[in-house]
């Protein structure tokens, strides 16, 4: 499925109704460069959830935990992390949970992603002009 976004609000309102959607245990894979929206994707996405607290990228703390929502919701963003680095942070366990996690730079971490996740990719597309962002949404 693809979804066009052509402001940050709209990224946020795609985040926000996939938050809505998301069950025990659900895993989402955000794959973009730098400056395209994941950050903006995944405060609508845990506003979805229920959280109300900000929700910030958690790059210099790996994971950052929200347990006020109908889920407890894990943000990780690899980006800074080796892949053989993920059990010391309990990873694994989170993951597989009764929460939902979010993966901010899931493609840097192929082997250690569950065998189920929803997949997002986010583009820009300058010849649709400044704002506009191309969210690719697939099951894996």
């Amino acid at each position: 499925m693809i979804k066009n976004s052509y402001r940050a609000k709209e990224t946020y309102q795609i985040g926000l109704e996939l938050g809505k959607q998301a069950k025990p245990g659900d895993v989402v894979c955000l794959i973009g460069e730098l400056g395209v929206g994941k950050t903006v994707f995944s405060q609508g996405f845990g506003a979805g959830i229920g959280i109300s607290e900000p929700i910030s990228s958690p790059t210099f703390t790996i994971v950052q935990v929200y347990e006020e929502g109908r889920l407890p919701f894990y943000h990780f963003d690899v980006y800074r992390i080796e892949e053989e680095e993920l059990f010391e942070i309990g990873f694994e366990e989170m993951v597989e949970g009764e929460g939902v996690s979010l993966i901010e730079w899931a493609d840097r971490i192929p082997d250690s992603l569950p065998e189920h996740y929803t997949e997002i990719t986010i583009e820009k597309q300058p010849e649709q002009g400044f704002d506009y962002r191309k969210i690719t949404i697939c099951e894996r």
